[in-house]
């Protein structure tokens, strides 16, 4: 870092204090007055806190910041990467901030760096829009900004084109020499209530089947600050507001990064935050020319790595409280467990590695290699889950209805015996199995898994651009050319090659 840099990051309590800003945030039937006080986004506000307070820390800085061309210190993963080295030590600072939060927040500040770090060196492919941009990426990188994103239309007559469905899904209502202004809903806007704008575009299956003269008023792509006028969230339930004890509830409590439906009611977005409109063919490029396929695949995969090094802990935890360690059986499970961790870890290596230009000078991970750890993450977590129902079985509802009976007098004897671990007093044990609950089975932990699913899109849409790629790049006539070469080898006649016989 220079000297002469110019530092505006946030910290733990300004990020706290900037999204007391008059929001409209739904939740159980009341406007949220404050998200950072409520009980429903407590604690996860402060934990996201934690990571701006990391980019203050004398012992990480080095690590986790960077100058970039324009002279603003930041994030090194929130400006673009020029070459392997740099991928590398972004990926290393990613996994700083992953490690605060042990991998359970899926939507992090710096998931959305993934996209908006590009518009440092892209901000040509946005014209006539290029210099929104370019103010972006400055606005966005200087403070280390959070940043949701929606691209999905809501489950609302998917089987209908999206012009036929315009009082559901989003679309552009008018413009004037302000702004525009957009009708419509989006999901799933994870953590947005604590984030501090919104990305709003479509995603690449819907791009796909977008087409010029009929999608217009909907090919947008814009940004909103969470305050912006008729821009609301109606938020999920809550896990966090219904953990009435961390002993009970230690990950739900502190980890519920709550998803919301985001409404746009005739929502007025400045010509300054729009980015493309009315332009059906740059809504069907972008998402590829922008690299962030590429680089949020890079983020996704160091979040889920971190995550399951916590899970390898803590069913080795598990397996050692109930005396099954030792056993072959189990062993296998752990190491299996442990080799998913190493795969998703390894894929971060080729995508750190193994890169390709992209705009401006910059590199990021090969396109192929994105794909493909994009379906590995999305079908890892079912079986994380599998190997602890089958390891542990019924272990972890032999427990007791809250701590609330382990203050209970008449029952510690008949606790302290009977609720013991291998090694370990009985509130220990139960404290253990508390959180592989939390973990595993409990409704948060439920949506994780849903959420690990669908992270990336659906099923279909991961395998199609995986296959649409591989025909871009020319890989899928190679791999039939090989078939054809080795056709050739022979026929009717026997062996064409001199060598067999």
């Amino acid at each position: 870092m220079t000297n002469n840099s110019t530092n505006m990051l946030l910290t733990g309590d300004a990020y706290l204090d900037s999204l007391n800003d008059g929001r409209e945030v739904w939740f159980n039937g009341e406007r949220v007055k404050n998200v950072t006080e409520h009980p429903a986004f407590y604690n996860s506000a402060r934990n996201t806190a934690k990571v701006y307070d990391a980019l203050h820390d004398p012992a990480l800085k080095d690590k986790l910041l960077l100058t970039d061309k324009l002279g603003i210190t930041t994030h090194k993963f929130f400006a673009p990467s020029y070459n392997s080295q740099d991928l590398a030590e972004a990926r290393e600072a990613i996994a700083i901030w992953q490690r605060i939060n042990y991998g359970w927040l899926g939507r992090t500040p710096d998931y959305k760096a993934a996209f908006m770090a590009q518009l440092a060196e892209g901000h040509s492919f946005y014209e006539p829009y290029s210099e929104n941009a370019l103010n972006w990426y400055k606005k966005y990188a200087s403070k280390c900004l959070f940043l949701n994103h929606v691209l999905i239309d809501p489950p609302v007559d998917r089987s209908k084109a999206r012009v036929d469905v315009r009082d559901v899904y989003l679309s552009v209502d008018k413009d004037d020499d302000k702004g525009i202004y957009v009708s419509g809903a989006k999901m799933v806007a994870t953590a947005s209530a604590l984030t501090h704008a919104t990305f709003v575009a479509v995603n690449s299956g819907t791009a796909a089947r977008m087409e010029t003269g009929r999608d217009e008023d909907m090919a947008l792509v814009f940004i909103t600050e969470m305050n912006a006028k008729g821009v609301k969230l109606i938020s999920r339930p809550s896990y966090e507001f219904k953990a009435d004890s961390p002993f009970d509830y230690p990950l739900s409590s502190r980890f519920d990064e709550n998803d919301a439906v985001m409404v746009f009611d005739n929502a007025f977005i400045p010509w300054e935050n729009v980015l493309i409109y009315r332009d059906v063919d740059k809504c069907k490029s972008f998402y590829a020319e922008s690299g962030f396929f590429n680089r949020y695949n890079l983020q996704a995969a160091v979040r889920l790595a971190i995550k399951l090094e916590f899970c390898v802990g803590l069913l080795m935890k598990g397996t050692d409280a109930t005396g099954t360690s030792v056993f072959h059986g189990v062993q296998t499970q752990i190491g299996e467990l442990i080799g998913l961790r190493d795969l998703i870890w390894s894929m971060t290596t080729a995508m750190v590695y193994d890169t390709e230009p992209s705009i401006g000078g910059t590199v990021v991970p090969k396109l192929q290699t994105a794909a493909a750890n994009r379906i590995l993450m999305t079908n890892t977590w079912s079986r994380v889950r599998e190997i602890f129902e089958i390891i542990l079985a019924g272990a972890p509802i032999f427990t007791v209805s809250s701590h609330l009976d382990l203050k209970q007098p008449e029952l510690e004897d008949t606790i302290n015996r009977y609720f013991r671990g291998t090694g370990l007093q009985a509130h220990e044990r139960i404290k253990l199995f508390k959180m592989i609950w939390d973990a595993m089975y409990s409704e948060f932990a439920g949506r994780n898994a849903l959420y690990e699913r669908n992270y990336a899109g659906n099923q279909d849409q991961q395998r199609l651009d995986a296959l649409r790629w591989a025909n871009i790049k020319g890989d899928t006539d190679r791999y039939k050319d090989m078939v054809q070469q080795c056709l050739d080898d022979y026929d009717l006649d026997g062996w064409k090659k001199e060598y067999l016989d």
